[in-house]
């Protein structure tokens, strides 16, 4: 335990406090109540404010970090046969400034995510602030008839976001949320402009990895057909042992790909 709270970069209290009046003074408020989210995220200190805001707070050691797992993704990434498509971010303000453009972007496209606020610097911590769900579940949270009613509206949203040309490139059931009947997408990280067609099938496999376990192969494989060719399953099926390798994901790997070879042959 106290290897992985050095690892993902504990924020000191005094620092959290130095947030929290930053917050105040921003929003004109006289104070903030601060409850911090039992979250196992490793990039950041989620936390809420005054039940309204969604607040990450990024420290140094959170990017360091986030560099040590896009250098092993990039790795996995070349095992499957492809150039390295993830980038890193320099700073904690980078970090904060990437995600709050990227959750504009999709919103702009049409796509359910928290309202983006703004990201800015408290020292040397990266500040994001989002908007705050305050009724939702993980796509991993809900019972198998519930996954596989919303599964095709994840690959419909995966669609609506790859003809725009931008890739998600962590796409989990912990970023997935449910909130009041609707899919929201959270949480999308940094790829190349150059390797996006390779991390929108990344994308793929990562989507039907992450509902695998909850749906079952063939209803996955169903699902992702309402919106993507046999053709872009195909593409997607070399990263399916790049993700089967990632710790954040669980899945049959050998039924999987059974599946799509089946559906692709």
């Amino acid at each position: 335990m106290e290897f992985r709270e050095l690892v993902r970069g504990r924020v000191d209290w005094p620092d959290i406090e130095r947030v929290a009046r930053e917050l105040a003074t921003r929003y004109d408020r006289d104070g903030v109540r601060v409850r911090f989210l039992d979250a196992d995220n490793w990039l950041s200190t989620p936390m809420v404010v005054d039940d309204d805001l969604f607040v990450k707070v990024i420290t140094r050691q959170n990017t360091l970090v986030h560099a040590l797992f896009t250098t092993g993704r990039n790795l996995g990434a070349v095992s499957a046969g492809t150039e390295g498509f993830f980038e890193r971010h320099e700073t904690p303000y980078e970090m904060a400034r990437h995600e709050l453009e990227a959750t504009r972007r999709v919103r702009e496209l049409g796509v359910n995510a928290p309202e983006p606020v703004e990201a800015f610097e408290v020292g040397d911590l990266g500040v994001l602030v989002l908007e705050y769900l305050p009724e939702f579940r993980t796509l991993g949270e809900l019972d198998g008839d519930a996954v596989a009613g919303f599964a095709p509206d994840l690959f419909e949203t995966l669609r609506t976001v790859h003809d725009a040309g931008l890739a998600h490139g962590d796409l989990r059931a912990e970023n997935v949320l449910v909130a009041d009947g609707e899919l929201y997408v959270i949480d999308a990280t940094r790829v190349s402009e150059d390797g996006r067609e390779a991390a929108r099938a990344y994308d793929l496999a990562s989507a039907l990895a992450a509902l695998e376990p909850l749906i079952g192969a063939a209803d996955a494989v169903d699902a992702a057909l309402t919106s993507y060719s046999t053709d872009e399953l195909l593409a997607a099926r070399r990263f399916l042992d790049f993700v089967a390798i990632r710790p954040d994901h669980d899945f049959d790997a050998a039924e999987l790909i059974g599946e799509l070879e089946k559906r692709t042959a």
